[in-house]
């Protein structure tokens, strides 16, 4: 069954509302949502009739489409996906998919070769391994790093979306620290992913602070219309260069750090280095002796803390001081368990 454009941009909105349990959608906020949509991508301003949102969530409950969306209605007013983890984007690839994809992959693999599409191997690699799942009953010999449990993915699309093109948005936000989310007027500008989390760069409007919000603490976004987006001041691509992490401020100055790894731990930071600024300095019987110019912040201790008594940070003093202090900490609670 042939799927016309207008019809996939109402699809992927109303996935998106039933996605979003922080609020309860009637069939009205749905025909709203879908009309917005259609007039943002394709700039149709005549909007959506409900007998064509009733029709679609027909065919989302349908196999007509290979969705079978578990669509259910509350109190006989309010649309909802009965199974929360639920989305029209996880489905199973259809035979028709498959056929294309594998097509896709061959044509992709052409060009893994060339220095222009390294950054393709990765990619092609990951399709291959969902299609050979696809194909094989879900067996795999390939695992990559994943986390199921991981919140806020579901915000990715949207805030991709806002940043490219330049919407203000509201959201919701609660840290780990408050009892209550407040509700900040953002700017958005980047998507950051570290150590399979993500995070969104932005400028708030209260205050004009650089903000970088985990996307796992976000409760709700929405399209604040009436604010005037506001350009990033500065380079966003760079924004992170000199960093570990995400947790940097504005103008803040880098380090040259100088460590020490032992020689048989030397190997792991010659082939995977810490950052993109390491520098072999010297090498020594027991060890090699290398440096990073970095910004300090709590990843950078917590990178350099995880490679335990393999490593020996000789300057600067007051960052190894730092580290000392932590690992006796460390040591002290242990000391009191054993006693």
């Amino acid at each position: 069954m042939p799927i016309n454009k207008l019809a996939l941009v109402r699809y992927k909105t109303i996935d998106n509302c039933l996605q979003n349990r922080f609020r309860k959608w009637t069939l009205e906020d749905l025909v709203e949502a879908c009309s917005d949509a259609i007039y943002e991508y394709e700039g149709i301003t005549k909007g959506v009739s409900v007998r064509t949102i009733q029709l679609d969530l027909q065919n989302m409950r349908s196999e007509k489409l290979g969705y079978n969306a578990p669509i259910i209605v509350n109190d006989k007013k309010f649309y909802c996906y009965e199974d929360k983890n639920y989305s029209i984007t996880n489905i199973p690839l259809t035979s028709q998919d498959l056929g294309t994809l594998n097509e896709v992959v061959e044509v992709l693999k052409q060009f893994k070769g060339f220095s222009y599409f390294e950054e393709l191997t990765g990619m092609v690699t990951k399709l291959e391994d969902k299609l050979y799942k696809q194909q094989n009953k879900g067996r795999s010999y390939i695992e990559f790093e994943k986390n199921e449990l991981l919140k806020g993915l579901q915000f990715i699309d949207p805030l991709l979306k806002s940043i490219i093109n330049k919407k203000t948005l509201l959201i919701h936000y609660k840290s780990f620290k408050a009892r209550q989310p407040i509700e900040i007027i953002f700017f958005p500008y980047l998507l950051k992913e570290y150590r399979n989390r993500w995070f969104i760069l932005g400028k708030a409007k209260k205050g004009d602070a650089i903000m970088n919000l985990a996307l796992d603490r976000i409760e709700l976004i929405a399209d604040a219309e009436k604010e005037k987006y506001q350009k990033a001041e500065f380079d966003v691509l760079t924004y992170y260069q000199h960093a570990i992490g995400v947790s940097i401020m504005p103008n803040q100055k880098t380090d040259l750090i100088v460590l020490k790894i032992l020689k048989e731990h030397a190997p792991y930071i010659l082939t995977k280095p810490i950052h993109s600024s390491q520098t072999i300095l010297k090498e020594e019987t027991d060890g090699t002796i290398f440096s990073i110019e970095v910004i300090w912040n709590f990843e950078l201790e917590r990178e350099l803390l995880g490679f335990g008594e393999q490593l020996t940070i000789l300057s600067p003093q007051r960052l190894s001081r730092k580290i000392q202090s932590r690992l006796k900490n460390t040591l002290s609670k242990y000391q009191r368990t054993d006693n």
